[in-house]
This record gives structure tokens, C-alpha cells and sequence, in this order.
């Protein structure tokens, strides 16, 4: 099988009409035809049968079909991952930001505007090693005791953002199982925070009931302050509450802590503009993780 087969199949079995995609692909209709036949020729089967003046596929072509796309999804998408291989080698830092990304926003307006002539480029892509600095965020207990110079970590306290008033106007903490039964204002389920949550409630007997997901820090803050529901809340990566109806309580039992993990690959030949990057995001983590 070739690839070029391969996507005449493709793009026949979505128009089903082969002129109409040879008008689409720029190619002449006997060359589509052919490239076809001989594709049914290797795989001893019918992929297209006759419908009035047009086509449709049979249950084998329905079936390879399906199984060609998810594979024609991942050799699309190799050219972007080539570019962003080719793009390591200019000034454009590239930023993998799974955790933290607010504070990490912050840092980057800082650093642009002190360090004229550096660009960014930020992406959320768990498992991707295609970048020069990376942020991402584990249980503090899930740590690797071999740390190069090359990593940076830094353990982060994890609050209850409750209510100033109400049920909890006097608590000064609580327990997680206290609030078992509590709706809860979350990140979005797949977000890293949300994970590590989850599993803090999972170790004391149950799942926490979302109520309400957001991508933002400040609408999770909003609804706490709306009297919705709770949430857990960060420590420093998230930045103040600054609100007085909004009050954060320490968690008694378990031990609710996260390691927050920069990562610094120098992937370019001259990684000087990268390590520099590094050292000042680590600093701005080091200053805002004092400072709380």
C-alpha cells in the first residue's frame, strides 16, 4: 500500500464520487480510478461498490475506512511536530505549561518586557518532549531523588477556599472527610491540580461532587464567593483570594501538599537564551512561593 492510495480512499470514501475528488485533490479521475483498483487488487477485497451514477463503500471499505483515519490524523499532524522541531533552533522559547499557567503568564509578560527580542510559544501537551522549558505538577510525595540542574522543584500547600460566611465564618481548618458532602467549584477534570485533588479526596473515602468546572482560577474564586460551593485553592500559583468573602483554610488531614516540576531541555545548539529564561522563571516560583 502506498500513501498516495492511501489518501485517494481517503478522500473518495468522505465525497463518494470520484470526480468530485479529483476536482478536490487536482488530480485526473483515471489516476484516482487506478490507484484505487490496485489498492483493492493488494487487499483481495471490495472497497467500493456502484450506487446510480456515484459510488458507496462496502462494509469493507467501511472498515478499513475507519481504521486508516485515526492513522491519517497522526500523519497530518507530523508536519506541525517537524516545524515546531525546526522552530527549537530559533529565538522563540517554547513553553510545555501543564500546571501553574497563570503564574507562568505573569512571569513571561515580566520577562518580555526586561528582554527586548525574545518570543514565546506556550502549549499544553502532556507527554511532548518538543520544547525548551516545561511546567507540570505531581504529588509531593511522588518524587525523584536523582535532580539535575536541569530541574527545578518546589512543594505548594493546597487550601480550602470556602465561604467567608456562613457554615465556616469561625472554622480556623478542616478535615477533608468534613466536607464529604459539600458541592465543589473545580478546575476542568483533566487539568494536573484537579487529578491531585481528586485523588486527596479519593484517600479519605470518597469523590468529590463538581458542581461547577472552569479553566479559570478567578471564576472557581467567584462561585466560592458566591456562596456555590468550595474548592481547593493553591497555595501561591494562584495568586491572592482578595476578596473578604472568600477565606482559605488550612487542610488538617490528609497532608495536602503538590510538587510543581520546571524543566529546562536545551534542545538548541546555543541554549543560552533558554537557560537564562529558566533561571528567571525558577526565581519568580522561589519569590511568589516566599512571598505566600
Amino acid at each position: 500500500m502506498e500513501i498516495l492510495q492511501l489518501t485517494y480512499f481517503l478522500d473518495v470514501a468522505e465525497t463518494q464520487h470520484v470526480t468530485h475528488s479529483a476536482q478536490r485533490l487536482h488530480v485526473a479521475q483515471p489516476a484516482i480510478t487506478q490507484a484505487i483498483r490496485r489498492l483493492e487488487e493488494e487487499l483481495e477485497v471490495p472497497l467500493f461498490a456502484r450506487r446510480g451514477r456515484g459510488i458507496q463503500l462496502t462494509e469493507y471499505g467501511r472498515y478499513f475506512r475507519d481504521k486508516l483515519l485515526p492513522l491519517a490524523q497522526e500523519f497530518r499532524r507530523l508536519p506541525e511536530e517537524m516545524h515546531t522541531m525546526a522552530n527549537l533552533e530559533n529565538a522563540t522559547i517554547h513553553l510545555n505549561v501543564l500546571a501553574a499557567s497563570s503564574l507562568v503568564t505573569d512571569a513571561i509578560v515580566e520577562y518580555v518586557h526586561n528582554n527586548e527580542g525574545v518570543y514565546f510559544k506556550m502549549s499544553q501537551k502532556p507527554g511532548s518532549d518538543l520544547y525548551d522549558v516545561g511546567v507540570t505538577t505531581r504529588l509531593f510525595y511522588q518524587h525523584d531523588d536523582q535532580r539535575s540542574n536541569s530541574e527545578y522543584v518546589c512543594t505548594e500547600r493546597i487550601f480550602m477556599a470556602v465561604p467567608a460566611r456562613g457554615r465556616y465564618a469561625n472554622w480556623k481548618s478542616i478535615r477533608l472527610e468534613e466536607v464529604a458532602d459539600e458541592g465543589f467549584i473545580s478546575l476542568q477534570g483533566t487539568s494536573q491540580l484537579r487529578l491531585i485533588c481528586d485523588a486527596f479526596c479519593r484517600h479519605k473515602g470518597f469523590t468529590p461532587q463538581v458542581i461547577f468546572e472552569s479553566d479559570n482560577p478567578g471564576a472557581v474564586r467567584n462561585m466560592i464567593a458566591a456562596n456555590m460551593g468550595i474548592g481547593f485553592w493553591p497555595e501561591f500559583t494562584w495568586g491572592r483570594i482578595d476578596t473578604d468573602r472568600v477565606k482559605l483554610l488550612p487542610i488538617e488531614d490528609p497532608v495536602c501538599h503538590r510538587d510543581l516540576i520546571l524543566t529546562c531541555r536545551e534542545n538548541k545548539a546555543d541554549a543560552t537564551q533558554v537557560r537564562a529564561f529558566f533561571e528567571f522563571l525558577t526565581g519568580y516560583f522561589e519569590k511568589r512561593r516566599q512571598e505566600a
